[in-house]
């Protein structure tokens, strides 16, 4: 297998707290949010931002939902139990597609392990010695002269083996291959999110957006010079011209390109799921 490094710029996407919105069921709801966790592992997408979409309603419930199966998804299935407790939210967790990233090994066994590994886990307790962190396999691992919080996520690096192993703490961003993603909540809306000036490119996807045939030069050059770009996408029922003018912002201000990935669509509408696999295929291409 080919180890997928990840993009040497910080990548994001931006998706709606309404995603859901027309999904009559639970079960249908986790399926499609199911396919934006897929979707943003198969294009090494860093961040996952949930933005509200709708000033005038409560969309608490909506976030929640979104940020819980997200997280489900990117945790290694046998962090699961130990980060997670049972919650309505994940009632047809079982449903989700894996993720299979290079951070959800299948190994299970300590012989299997090998040095300079590096494996996501989670702090099971402390002592004189250090901490112990179970990374999936029979036994946890110490670290040595770490103390940290039971249940805590952490990413560690296999620094010797046998029947005893033992490893280190690392930062996520020192690993160079593709490490899954991170979800967050903007608390204000997407125009408002945008003004911060966080990114040095933002491409907004649009119906009414230029073809991205006709942009691609110019979007490629800024793609290739940006360290952190952001992707954002419209609501089942509003797109972001729609959404940015609720916030009495036009769009084109606030992004560098309203670019149309579907251009010819022979359907009234496309989902943003559909948008997001559409959009993401394609700007993969321009990877440096």
């Amino acid at each position: 297998m080919v180890v997928p490094l990840k993009h040497p710029f910080n990548f994001a996407i931006a998706i709606p707290a309404s995603l859901t919105s027309d999904a009559p069921h639970l079960r249908e709801k986790t399926f499609r949010i199911g396919l934006i966790g897929r979707a943003a592992a198969i294009f090494r997408v860093d961040e996952i931002i949930v933005y509200p979409d709708m000033p005038d309603a409560n969309q608490k419930a909506d976030v929640q939902l979104i940020q819980t199966i997200l997280s489900y998804m990117e945790t290694p299935q046998y962090l699961r139990r130990r980060l997670f407790k049972i919650v309505p939210e994940l009632q047809y967790a079982g449903t989700l597609p894996p993720l299979r990233t290079p951070h959800h090994p299948t190994a299970n066994k300590t012989e299997k392990l090998t040095l300079n590994e590096y494996r996501e886990g989670v702090v099971v307790s402390c002592s004189k010695q250090g901490s112990l962190i179970d990374i999936g396999v029979e036994q946890p691992v110490l670290v040595q002269g770490a103390t940290l919080r039971a249940n805590t996520r952490v990413t560690v690096k296999i620094t010797e083996l046998g029947k005893h192993p033992t490893a280190i703490l690392v930062d996520r961003k020192e690993i160079k291959t593709y490490w899954g993603y991170q979800v967050s909540v903007s608390n204000v809306p997407l125009g408002q999110l945008l003004k911060r000036g966080q990114f040095d490119l933002v491409i907004a996807t649009s119906r009414r957006g230029k073809s991205i045939t006709t942009v691609s030069g110019e979007l490629k050059e800024k793609w290739k010079n940006s360290e952190r770009i952001l992707v954002a996408f419209g609501a089942p029922t509003q797109g972001l011209y729609e959404i940015a003018a609720s916030e009495h912002i036009r769009l084109d201000d606030v992004v560098d390109f309203v670019v149309n990935t579907i251009p010819h669509q022979a359907t009234e509408t496309v989902r943003t799921e559909e948008a997001v696999y559409a959009t993401l295929s394609i700007l993969n291409t321009l990877d440096r």
